[in-house]
C-alpha cells in the first residue's frame, strides 16, 4: 500500500469509485467528500457512500478516509472500519456539492473563478501506521478540470493522457476563499476568510462588482467593519447602496465610522433622507457631528470633497510632537503626507512634508524645517478648480480654507483620482 503515497487524484476521479468490503464483495460507491473545517480543513475526513443494493436499504453512510485501503480493485474497508450515520450533513464542507462549480475568489489573482474540479493527494498518516489521508490540494478553474469531469466514465489513463496536455490553471488549497450563499452555512465554509482582510481595498471592491446580489452579500457581511469601509469607498453610489440595501441601520452605521467623514458624507448623500437619518441616529455622537457637518456643503464643491482627516499642529510644535500626532492618528495613515502648522486662529502657517521628519532632530521646531508651498482653496471652489491646482502644483494634498482663512479641512489626492475615475 506504500506505493501509493504521494498518489494524486481528483474528485472527478474518485466520484463514483466503488469501495468493497473487507471480504472483498461490493460495499457501495462514492457519492460525496465529506470536509470537517473545525477540525481539519485541509483534509477529506471521509467518504459519503451510496451503499450497494440490500445493505441499509441504500442510505448514505460516512467512512472515514483512514479506515480505507488500496486494492487492487478499488477502494476497500478496513475489518474495523466503523460505518458513520450522516445524522447532520451541514457540519460538513462536502466538496461536490459546496465547491464544484461554485464561485470561489482567487485572492492571488485578484478575482471571481469558478471550480471545476478539486485535486487531492494520497498520503501517508502520521501516526506511524499503515494508514493513509487524502489531502485537499488545490482546486482546478480552468479547463483541465472542466475535461476530466466532461470525459468521466472513460479509462482514467485516457482522461489522464488528454487532461495533461492542457495547461494547469489551479488555486492551492491554502489560498481558497468560499462565497456561500446559505447562511446556515457561512460560518463553516470561511476557512480562510482572514485572507481576504489583506487584499488591496480596490481589488475586494473589484471582486464584489463580478458577484451575484447573494454571493455579494455574503462576502461583504464576511468582511470586517473597517475593510468593509475602505471596499465601499471604492465602488461606485450605485455599487455603495446595492451593498447596504439588507444591512440595518445599525450595521451600516459601524461601518461608515471607519469611513474617511469626506467619503462618508459623500455615501449619506446618495441615500434617501430617511436612509441617511437613521444610519447618522446610530452612529457615535463625535463620529455623527464630523460627517453631518460636511453634508451640509455640494457634493461638486471643495467642501464637499475635503476630509477632516488631516494632522495639523500649532506653529511652535517639535518634531518630536508631529511623530506622537502621527502614531496617535485614528485615519488612513497613508494619505498623510504633509503636517499642517496653524497660528493661533487656526490659519496656515506652514506646510511640513512628512518625509522632513525622518532627517531632522526630535527636538527642532518644525517652522525651522525646509517647507512645501502653501497651496489653498476656498470651501466654494468647484472640482474642476480643484483638479486644476492639483495638476498645476503636482499637490499631494490641498487644504480648504473659509472665508476667513482658517482651515477647515483637507482634500487628499487619492480623493480627486477616485472622483475623475468615477467620472469616465
Amino acid at each position: 500500500m506504500t506505493k501509493h503515497a504521494n498518489e494524486r487524484t481528483s474528485v472527478s476521479a474518485l466520484m463514483g469509485a466503488k469501495v468493497n468490503g473487507p471480504d472483498g464483495r461490493a460495499f457501495g460507491s462514492v457519492r460525496e467528500f465529506a470536509v470537517s473545517p473545525s477540525d481539519d480543513a485541509a483534509h477529506v475526513f471521509g467518504f459519503i457512500l451510496r451503499l450497494a443494493t440490500g445493505k441499509k436499504n441504500g442510505q448514505p453512510s460516512l467512512i472515514r478516509v483512514s479506515d480505507l485501503v488500496q486494492g487492487g480493485d478499488g477502494l476497500q474497508l478496513r475489518a474495523s472500519a466503523e460505518m458513520q450515520e450522516m445524522a447532520d450533513a451541514e457540519a460538513y464542507l462536502l466538496l461536490e456539492r459546496d465547491l464544484l462549480d461554485q464561485q470561489i475568489i482567487d485572492v492571488n489573482g485578484h478575482k471571481v473563478v469558478r471550480v471545476n474540479d478539486v485535486d487531492l493527494i494520497w498520503e501517508a498518516c502520521l501516526d506511524g501506521t499503515d494508514r493513509l489521508s487524502l489531502r485537499i490540494a488545490e482546486v482546478e478553474v480552468g479547463v483541465r478540470g472542466a475535461i476530466r469531469r466532461l470525459l468521466k466514465g472513460l479509462p482514467h489513463g485516457t482522461i489522464d493522457n488528454l487532461s495533461c496536455r492542457i495547461p494547469a490553471s489551479v488555486i492551492p488549497w491554502d489560498f481558497v476563499d468560499l462565497i456561500d450563499r446559505d447562511p446556515s452555512r457561512r460560518v463553516k465554509l470561511k476557512i480562510e476568510q482572514n485572507r481576504l482582510s489583506k487584499m488591496h481595498p480596490s481589488d475586494i471592491a473589484d471582486i464584489l462588482e463580478e458577484l451575484g446580489p447573494a454571493e455579494r452579500h455574503a462576502l461583504f457581511t464576511s468582511l470586517d467593519e473597517e475593510v468593509a469601509a475602505e471596499a465601499l469607498e471604492e465602488v461606485d453610489p450605485k455599487m455603495q447602496k446595492a451593498l447596504i440595501e439588507d444591512l440595518d441601520s445599525e450595521q451600516v452605521a459601524g461601518i461608515v465610522e471607519e469611513m474617511d467623514p469626506g467619503a462618508a458624507a459623500d455615501f449619506l448623500s446618495e441615500l434617501s433622507d430617511e436612509r441617511s437619518e437613521a444610519i447618522l441616529e446610530e452612529m457615535d455622537p463625535e463620529e455623527r457631528h464630523e460627517v453631518e457637518e460636511l453634508l451640509e456643503f455640494s457634493g461638486d464643491s471643495a467642501a464637499g470633497r475635503m476630509t477632516t482627516d488631516y494632522v495639523s499642529l500649532p506653529e511652535v510644535a517639535t518634531v518630536s510632537d508631529a511623530v506622537n500626532a502621527l502614531r496617535d492618528f485614528e485615519g488612513d495613515i497613508e494619505v498623510i503626507t504633509d503636517i499642517i502648522l496653524l497660528d493661533d486662529d487656526q490659519k496656515i502657517r506652514g506646510l511640513i512634508p512628512v518625509v522632513r521628519l525622518l532627517f531632522a532632530e526630535p527636538g527642532a521646531a518644525l517652522s525651522a524645517l525646509p517647507q512645501g508651498h502653501i497651496v489653498s482653496c476656498r470651501l466654494d471652489a468647484n472640482g474642476k478648480k480643484v483638479a486644476e491646482l492639483f495638476d498645476k502644483y503636482n499637490l499631494r494634498s490641498l487644504p480648504v480654507v473659509d472665508d476667513d482663512k482658517r482651515l477647515a479641512g483637507v482634500i487628499h489626492a487619492e480623493q480627486v483620482i477616485a472622483n475623475l475615475r468615477h467620472k469616465h
